[in-house]
């Protein structure tokens, strides 16, 4: 197993209160009343000032995942890491934590009610990408129009999926569900030779609240996970002579 480092960061020096970025405000805004918001890939590149070179090497660390065993079991052909840090907004401290079993809590997944999943951590070196600071960093940000969390718990899943010739790959084989936490996000971070793979958030009572197919890395979407539900379709090859494959981050944050 990697070692683990107790702090990657040290914690920001305090500033005065400032307008928040107009990305981040958007984003609250839309969390505050729909409960839903979709950041184009575009406006997340320029909130980060991000370029090119910063994303390749950002979407190498999906060459270096692990099978999902559970997701196997059910037929998915799944690879993914696990990790989890704790962020204080108002410092931007960001530290990583003990690597852990995943549990979701009752009435949420329904295929894993409290069941321990053991996956293999995050790498050292994804642990410590500036990118990925950048993203739970701002998730940060927009969950504070959701909770005044003092704390945040970030749980990060980098996934896979991947389909081959005559089947599909399942995103969420559990269905349309919860994870049981206050914010979710999904970045996608790379497609290959892959058709599907449409991104859902439900009203609890079943109606749908936004509906998109994300084709461009640094697309962002986040949801209100204790009033809404989520679900992405199955990806199948364009190419049937090759394999297609579905490469996202999804990070969850609860108050600590």
């Amino acid at each position: 197993m990697d070692e683990r480092t107790e702090n990657l960061w040290a914690p920001a020096e305090p500033t005065v209160y400032q307008e928040p970025p107009p990305a981040v405000a958007a984003a609250r805004e839309s969390l505050a009343s729909s409960g839903i918001h979709l950041m184009p890939a575009a406006t997340l590149r320029a909130h980060f000032g991000t370029g090119e070179e910063e994303w390749a090497r950002f979407a190498m660390h999906w060459e270096d995942l692990s099978q999902d065993r559970y997701a196997a079991e059910r037929g998915t052909c799944r690879l993914r890491r696990y990790g989890r840090f704790s962020l204080t907004p108002t410092t931007g401290e960001m530290a990583q934590l003990p690597d852990t079993p995943f549990v979701q809590p009752d009435r949420s997944n329904p295929l894993y009610v409290d069941v321990d999943r053991h996956f293999d951590p995050l790498t050292d070196a994804f642990a410590a990408d500036p990118l990925l600071r950048s993203v739970v960093t701002l998730l940060g940000q927009v969950a504070g129009a959701l909770d005044s969390a003092a704390c945040w718990i970030a749980k990060v899943h980098p996934f896979r999926v991947v389909s081959r010739a005559g089947g599909e790959g399942q995103p969420t084989p559990e269905g349309r569900h919860r994870d049981g936490v206050t914010l979710v996000s999904s970045l996608l971070v790379g497609r290959n030779n892959a058709i599907g793979g449409r991104s859902t958030v439900f009203a609890p009572d079943g109606p749908e609240l936004l509906s998109a197919t994300m084709t461009e890395p640094a697309s962002l979407l986040l949801s209100d996970d204790r009033h809404t539900l989520h679900g992405v379709s199955p990806i199948r090859p364009l190419d049937p002579s090759r394999p297609a494959h579905r490469d996202v981050l999804v990070t969850t944050l609860t108050p600590a």
